[in-house]
């Protein structure tokens, strides 16, 4: 099979030849990977037997200015310092009290981002790889950094109406985005890939009831685009989700990726039974415990555990259970990983 086909299978709760695999890694340790393997991006994929590969927009619009201190600008125009992607400097609408003050903010407009090079980049994989494309579309993330977190969750009993227009401007300009790809590109594209974090350690970030209240029927909205244009679905979401799963299927959800079984709820022998026919499960194999601090041989004991529990029955994409592998991951660890994967039957 080749890649494509291989993770088409699993989306269709079937087995392929084997069990399609997922390299989400950190810049850090993507670079040290590089170094010590002595190979490029694309020659580091093939050696991790990525099956995806992924397009993007380009950012073309206006040109923001920095602050002092600054870092990073979001497309919503909060500032972020500190490593990595940072933390806000300030939360721009955390004073707003009217759905008037939402309507009138500076939204992004669309056609900021750049989609004419995008079908050409899909096309370069000559049809080998299932291709992720869209737009990342981090709405609940770009809530709290435009609110404040405490803010967002009392606004959500005090002034359901100013998050309701909140939530709306931002996803109109996710998905006016993600269409624009689409139009361009969607032929080329396999799935539409999104990412919100709803959960924590110890379970989700939002009840069921404001998830279903605030959150869900935006996420529908994209999940319905992707669709619409023939794509599976694919939800990045860490932490303790059990609650939401039911409700994200109902929503038509193709895939849920980055499984995180050290968080509460996400046993794994029950994720499978009671969902795996439903949903596509992606990660599973803990980052932390195991690649960080494991040696090869329990690496490879590890994931050889968790191929049996999840590949049975195809819905299962192997990877690590967070989408950045951390720079301190051993880089052996991480191949003794994937080759485990790559030699695994059901």
């Amino acid at each position: 099979m080749t890649s494509r086909e291989r993770v088409m299978t699993a989306f269709a709760h079937e087995e392929p030849d084997r069990v399609p695999m997922w390299c989400g890694a950190s810049v850090e340790f993507w670079d040290k990977a590089k170094r010590e393997l002595n190979l490029d991006d694309e020659g580091l994929r093939i050696r991790f037997g990525d099956d995806f590969r992924r397009v993007f927009a380009r950012y073309a619009g206006p040109e923001f200015p920095l602050s002092p201190g600054a870092t990073c600008r979001t497309c919503f125009g909060v500032e972020r310092q500190g490593m990595g992607y940072g933390q806000p400097m300030s939360h721009p609408l955390a004073a707003a009290e009217s759905v008037r003050e939402i309507d009138d903010y500076l939204w992004p407009d669309p056609a900021w981002m750049d989609v004419s090079h995008v079908r050409d980049d899909a096309l370069a994989w000559g049809g080998q790889y299932a291709i992720l494309g869209g737009d990342w579309s981090p709405f609940f993330h770009d809530a709290i950094d435009l609110l404040g977190m405490e803010n967002l969750y009392y606004r959500m009993y005090d002034s359901p109406e100013l998050v309701d227009a909140l939530m709306g401007h931002m996803v109109d300009y996710y998905a006016g985005v993600s269409q624009r790809i689409f139009d361009a590109a969607g032929d080329a594209i396999d799935i539409s890939f999104v990412g919100n974090d709803l959960g924590s350690m110890m379970g989700p970030l939002l009840s069921p009831e404001l998830f279903t209240r605030f959150v869900l029927p935006h996420l529908a909205r994209l999940i319905d685009l992707g669709h619409a244009y023939g794509h599976k679905v694919m939800l990045h979401c860490c932490g303790g989700i059990l609650p939401l799963i039911p409700l994200l299927i109902e929503a038509g959800l193709d895939g849920l990726h980055a499984v995180q079984p050290s968080c509460r709820g996400m046993d794994l022998p029950t994720l499978k039974r009671e969902f795996g026919r439903k949903i596509l499960f992606n990660g599973a194999i803990d980052s932390h415990h195991v690649l960080i601090e494991g040696t090869v041989d329990y690496v490879r004991t590890r994931t050889r555990e968790v191929l049996e529990i999840m590949a049975p029955g195809g819905g299962y994409v192997a990877g690590a259970s967070h989408d950045t592998i951390l720079e301190e991951t051993p880089v052996e660890n991480v191949l003794a990983m994937f080759d485990t994967v790559r030699e695994f039957r059901c």
